[in-house]
């Protein structure tokens, strides 16, 4: 079965008594026991059941389950956001006086969690041209616990041979964790590129446009958790199962980072018709960038997925003919990339990714605007850029839309 055709066919753990198609929402906080001892039996985790939903819930297992089906995967745990699946993993997988390896290419959240959150809690993280496994290699010491990277960076759009890295990380008995946000399941399948564990946010593609807020943390089941001495004492205990029950029985349980059972069923909805938005956003968003290619205004396109690309050969390789729905291009000025957005009449000014509609940002002075020039400039983020997350609105409109804005910039 493909794709979608497993999401439409994952089985509800529990026969529902009425029949429904879709898995009800379980807005309930907690569920009652027929006796004491099942109720003892549950929290001790030597029976299955639901408890308390912050920890566990009918709605949100069943999504979890969604997705395991879909991606073979080992195990899933659905959290309230990409960055609480991002804060969660790494707080399960490292510990004070460990590092990590990674890009200053990072989405600006993620980089604030590193640097602002994390660091001062014992973190150390390393920063590299995760380009070059060479440079990867060399950082790599008995405190390494992970290599961390954005398939597609954000907004760099900077795409790097996962393959190669994942050889490095698996020589070195480290984990290797990609966040797939903009090529999530479906259009990425991270377990045959040598991908360790997956996070993402749900909010993005699989909502179903913008429905809900969101995040998943995929275990492909590839790593051997005897090797991370944090998770050793456990790894003996559960095998596999390792980083789920770590998640489910401690830090996820105790950090309250649930997703909620509305949300849950949302996502769920969205998974169903994942398939259609992320072809037409991808095939659009190809459209896009060759019109803004050949336009006397546009200083610089940046897309994968144009053959014009220094990425475009292992972004292939990757995605297939479909690297994302994610573009940026450069004007004059930042004064041009304002005049431009403020001329567009269909698409929004506004953040998030993979929206039904297409969204436009000038990520220095948002996202970014909380760092130094020094340090944007070290991002590769330029105050000349514009970032273009591309819905699945009719292309000519877009390009009309986007023609007609490009006339009013000087």
């Amino acid at each position: 079965m493909n794709f979608i055709t497993k999401i439409l066919n994952t089985k509800f753990i529990r026969k529902d008594p009425h029949g429904s198609l879709h898995m009800p929402v379980y807005d309930s906080v907690a569920f009652e026991f027929d006796s004491s001892e099942d109720l003892a039996l549950a929290f001790e985790g030597k029976k299955l059941a639901h408890t308390y939903s912050r920890i566990t819930n009918p709605t949100i297992e069943y999504f979890e389950q969604q997705i395991k089906a879909a991606t073979s995967s080992q195990g899933v745990v659905a959290v309230s956001s990409g960055m609480a699946a991002i804060t969660n993993l790494l707080m399960t997988v490292t510990q004070a006086g460990d590092n990590i390896i990674t890009t200053k290419h990072l989405f600006g959240n993620t980089y604030s969690l590193l640097e602002k959150t994390l660091k001062p809690f014992g973190l150390e993280v390393k920063y590299t041209d995760l380009t070059n496994t060479l440079e990867i290699e060399k950082l790599i010491d008995s405190k390494t616990k992970a290599v961390f990277l954005e398939t597609i960076t954000n907004p760099q759009l900077e795409v790097s041979d996962i393959e190669a890295i994942s050889k490095v990380a698996k020589d070195n008995n480290i984990l290797l964790i990609a966040d797939t946000t903009i090529t999530p399941p479906y259009l990425f399948n991270s377990k045959k590129y040598g991908v360790d564990v997956e996070v993402l946010s749900s909010t993005k593609y699989i909502s179903g446009g913008a429905t809900s807020v969101g995040g998943l943390i995929i275990d492909n089941g590839t790593y051997n958790w005897n090797k991370n001495d944090n998770l050793a004492a456990d790894a003996r205990k559960y095998g596999p199962f390792t980083l789920v029950t770590k998640l489910k029985r401690e830090v996820y349980r105790n950090l309250g980072a649930s997703l909620s059972p509305h949300n849950a069923y949302l996502q769920s909805l969205g998974l169903e018709t994942l398939a259609l938005r992320a072809d037409r956003s991808c095939a659009n968003t190809l459209k896009v960038a060759e019109y803004l290619e050949k336009h006397h205004k546009v200083q610089n396109i940046n897309y994968p997925g144009l053959e014009s690309s220094k990425y475009f050969k292992i972004a292939k390789k990757q995605f297939g003919h479909k690297a994302g729905a994610l573009l940026t291009f450069d004007l004059e000025s930042k004064d041009s990339c304002f005049k431009f957005m403020d001329n567009l009449k269909i698409i929004r000014r506004t953040t998030n990714l993979n929206d039904n509609k297409t969204l436009v940002l000038h990520p220095a002075s948002t996202i970014f605007c909380e760092y130094t020039e020094e340090l944007k400039k070290e991002m590769n983020v330029r105050e000349t850029m514009i970032r273009l997350a591309v819905g699945i609105e009719g292309i000519e409109d877009l390009l009309k839309d986007i023609s007609n804005a490009l006339e009013a910039v000087k």
